[in-house]
């Protein structure tokens, strides 16, 4: 079995004085208004667990007061867990020293912030080399890794400008491209678009996308956004009071919904555009039906499967990653969702994944 990226597990956070002596106790079966007005305590981070693996874009998702920037800061030991455990491709972060943890932060781990934090009297190219101008390294080499960087998130030609010449959009490039000029084994994005216009935060996450591809980092992304999570993400943690609720695909987030909390917190998303095949298939009525239509991978979109099953006026095959048929699916499968979403009701789906 493939080691995660990062791994975290039994993670707590209890702000207020001597918390640690509440792990365990009875006392933190209670909600978190409860415990503060018995105790004084206030639950940051409850009792959380889960697995990022090697090359995913993991995101944690939450209204304000979730715990998502809270946990992503005890990840990295920004500030101190009550209790649990963080590991870092099996290392411990949690039982590291003082100066073990900073090698960790300026090499193995990169940062993006909802506020650029650049440095204003530093050109571009300056900033962005700043990472490893603190470890260490000689001038020409880091320039040299730096331009790299400018490059590869569309930033040539401004290398010489300074930050307050540049728009906000440019300016979080900056913050991408000295994130990832220190070639760190994991991203954490903190809400790093939020104070983007629109359509400048559209095109930011269109680029996290076409770097992931590009460079294939582990990406942790927090966000408060459900369709940027659903965008951005190959999973989606979600959070309610410090506690996780649900982690899932955003197939499976839309297609079963934990509880009412995130059946409500995703009814507005157009289920055709996030769906995939497995949640719309039925199986096959004889093991000759729909010999020689049209195959179609059980993981692609509704939406875009739409046209293939429509303009066949019959039933396709929906087949797994191996070529096995797994279901079939025809123009009535299809149209069920897309009716549902324009009478605003939901659609039963025709597969429990």
């Amino acid at each position: 079995m493939t080691q995660p990226a990062l791994s975290v597990q039994d993670l707590w956070k209890i702000f207020g004085e001597k918390a640690e002596r509440l792990i365990g106790s009875p006392d933190l079966q209670l909600s978190r208004q409860e415990l503060q007005a018995k105790t004084g305590h206030v639950i940051g981070v409850r009792d959380v667990s889960f697995d990022v693996a090697p090359g995913e874009v993991f995101v944690v998702m939450g209204l304000s007061g979730s715990g998502k920037s809270t946990l992503v800061r005890l990840i990295t030991r920004l500030i101190e867990p009550t209790s649990g455990t963080v590991k870092l491709q099996g290392e411990d972060i949690t039982a590291l020293s003082d100066d073990a943890l900073r090698e960790i932060r300026r090499k193995r781990v990169s940062m993006v912030f909802q506020h650029f934090g650049l440095l204003p009297h530093r050109k571009v190219i300056d900033n962005v080399a700043f990472g490893l101008e603190v470890r260490g390294e000689e001038k020409k080499a880091r320039r040299s890794q730096a331009q790299q960087m400018v490059d590869l998130v569309g930033l040539s030609g401004y290398e010489n400008n300074y930050p307050d010449q540049l728009s906000g959009g440019m300016q979080q490039r900056v913050g991408l491209a000295r994130a990832l000029a220190a070639n760190p084994d994991i991203l954490m994005f903190d809400e790093p678009f939020s104070a983007l216009d629109p359509l400048i935060r559209r095109d930011m996450q269109n680029e996290v996308i076409r770097l992931h591809e590009e460079v294939g980092k582990t990406m942790v992304f927090i966000t408060h956004d459900l369709q940027e999570a659903l965008k951005l993400g190959d999973r989606i943690l979600i959070m309610r009071d410090g506690a996780i609720i649900q982690i899932g695909t955003p197939d499976e987030i839309i297609g079963a919904p934990a509880d009412d909390y995130v059946k409500d917190f995703v009814s507005e998303v157009p289920k055709a555009h996030v769906l995939t095949l497995k949640w719309v298939m039925r199986p096959p009525s004889s093991d000759t039906e729909a010999v020689g239509a049209p195959a179609l991978r059980d993981t692609e979109i509704v939406r875009d499967a739409a046209r293939t099953v429509l303009g066949h006026q019959g039933v396709c095959r929906v087949v797994d990653a191996e070529g096995n048929v797994v279901g079939v699916v025809d123009d009535q499968d299809i149209l069920r969702i897309v009716v549902a979403e324009s009478d605003g009701t939901t659609a039963s789906t025709g597969a429990t994944p």
